[in-house]
């Protein structure tokens, strides 16, 4: 047993491993060179959170599907930088809204430099992105446009809100299959659509790769409460502080709805001033032990095998297992 890149995928199979690590090396190579700028500022701006690491969840996915055709066609690679890229350029504009500190370990753009750096900083990201998808063809053009409409949205409908009647949970749900599902489905997509397998399987990997991406968001909704910083890379109860409704916090609500007096209790210290640092930990400490948390989990669990049983058209093989323990690995984040 081997472990493939960041995220830490368990890979039991010699050929396997050997293609997954040079892709994904080629990957990295190949963010460097898209991030690089005749402006030595930009550059170090845009270099900043690709040099911090990360798990490269999306272009491990981009990787495996493509086992399921040619992995080592021209299009596979440039298709997961291109996903990265796009990845890595909401994550600056996601900290100037969150004002967040820190970011994979290193302090955030946002804090390193200013919002306005940050934001721009993202910008760049995207173009840079646009400028390699524009020689993978114009359905790959279509492909990121749609699933780009799809964060965006997911994040305007965060800030929004549920409307009037609409459950908070269910709500939720759709926030995160928008702002999360949406690029790790095109992940799934671009990798087995670029190596060149059957409609049926791009169609299967797409649809994995949305059920996943839920249950990878769900995992950091659990581990924004449950994790330190040195576990998840960044503050913990950032969302917290922020006052954003993640599944914990919403499981919660909808026990304090049916009056259990602890539950309300807690609930008006979150809708409270967290920005006050003992209030804060004590809003975290309280969260680590209620069942809202566990409840929570459990949900990261079932989508995680909602993805896995998605999978199960697909022949057996060495990438189909390593797609399924991808499933446990997710899971395994959020404890």
């Amino acid at each position: 047993m081997t472990v493939v890149g960041p995220f830490g995928l368990s890979v039991r199979d010699q050929a396997l491993e050997a293609d997954v690590q040079a892709g994904l090396t080629a990957v990295e190579e190949g963010l460097l060179e898209a991030t690089k700028s005749d402006v030595p500022f930009i550059t170090e701006a845009a270099q900043h959170l690709v040099r911090a690491g990360g798990k490269r969840f999306r272009p491990l996915l981009v990787m495996l599907a493509a086992q399921f055709g040619d992995p080592h066609a021209p299009g596979v690679v440039p298709s997961a930088v291109v996903v990265e890229l796009t990845h890595l350029a909401t994550l600056y504009h996601d900290d100037v809204m969150d004002e967040a500190d820190v970011r994979r370990g290193v302090p955030s753009a946002n804090a390193n430099w200013d919002n306005s750096v940050a934001v721009l900083t993202g910008d760049f990201l995207f173009a840079r992105a646009s400028h390699i998808l524009a020689d993978l063809g114009p359905d790959a053009v279509r492909i990121q446009a749609e699933a780009f409409e799809r964060l965006v949205t997911g994040q305007i409908l965060e800030t929004a809100g549920p409307r009037d009647g609409r459950d908070p949970i269910d709500h939720y749900l759709d926030v995160i299959a928008g702002k999360t599902g949406s690029l790790i489905a095109v992940s799934g997509r671009f990798g087995a659509m670029m190596s060149g397998a059957d409609e049926s399987m791009v169609s299967i990997l797409t649809q994995y790769g949305e059920r996943l991406g839920t249950a990878f968001q769900l995992a950091d909704d659990v581990l924004d409460i449950a994790s330190d910083s040195h576990e998840s890379g960044k503050t913990p109860g950032t969302d917290l502080r922020e006052g954003i409704p993640t599944l914990p916090v919403l499981h919660l609500r909808a026990r304090a709805a049916k009056g259990e007096a602890a539950d309300r209790e807690l609930c008006e210290l979150l809708d409270g001033d967290l920005t006050d640092d003992s209030r804060h930990a004590e809003a975290l400490r309280r969260l680590r032990a209620h069942p809202a948390l566990e409840q929570a989990r459990r949900d990261t669990v079932r989508y995680a095998e909602e993805a896995r049983r998605t999978l199960s058209p697909l022949p057996a093989c060495p990438a189909k297992s390593a797609l399924e323990e991808l499933c446990d690995a997710v899971v395994h984040r959020a404890g």
